[in-house]
């Protein structure tokens, strides 16, 4: 018989009760049921994970590099900032992108933020089978080598610090060195953002 059953609250060396350790045993026993449960659990269609992601509207970018036989680019809506300090951001590429060799030798690259009007821009950085960088598209390079888009108002030079694998992505860290914003894109560009499979833009909301 313990103190317990005698209406008496047993307590161990560090004053906690039995009935303390018998509610943190019952706890992790369901954080562990619930951690096996999520472990074991089927996970969606790429149908059905495309179709969320249409209702989320995404910046659009053009990524550039220098390549082995000249300029590389595409458009990506998958760039994220990362961190503030230090200043980091990731992108994603898929992996059978015929710019993924370019994008997994690369030391550096340039993140192109578009404005709203550009979809032009934007659509020929993602059609396969031409010269992205013939006319009408405008670039020079850097005095660091990387291809710049002159038409664009905002772009970030950065440093590949890490390139991960991630299912049929390449997942890329960079770090940003350099940024240029051209002084009427802070106040007046509306941003070109991508929303169920349409190019389009945001505006402020009016107040009152």
């Amino acid at each position: 018989m313990t103190l317990d059953t005698l209406g008496v609250e047993a307590f161990d060396a560090r004053g906690a009760t039995v009935a303390d350790h018998r509610g943190a045993a019952v706890i992790v026993d369901r954080r562990e049921t619930a951690a096996a449960d999520i472990r074991s659990a089927a996970v969606v269609e790429p149908a059905a994970l495309r179709r969320a992601f249409r209702r989320h509207a995404a910046g659009v970018t053009v990524v550039t590099m220098a390549g082995p036989r000249g300029p590389v680019g595409f458009t990506a809506t998958s760039v994220a900032s990362l961190s503030a300090d230090p200043p980091l951001l990731s992108l994603s590429l898929s992996a059978t992108s015929s710019c993924a060799p370019a994008l997994l030798a690369a030391p550096s690259l340039v993140v192109h933020l578009l404005s709203d009007g550009q979809e032009g821009l934007a659509a020929r950085f993602a059609t396969s089978g031409i010269d992205r960088f013939a006319e009408p598209t405008r670039w020079r390079p850097l005095p660091t080598g990387e291809p710049l888009l002159v038409d664009a108002s905002v772009w970030l030079r950065t440093r590949i610090l890490s390139r991960l694998s991630a299912g049929d992505h390449h997942l890329v860290i960079a770090e940003v060195v350099e940024t240029q914003v051209e002084s009427d894109a802070e106040a007046s560009t509306a941003p070109l953002v991508y929303h169920n499979g349409s190019y389009g833009t945001v505006t402020p909301r009016a107040s009152g």
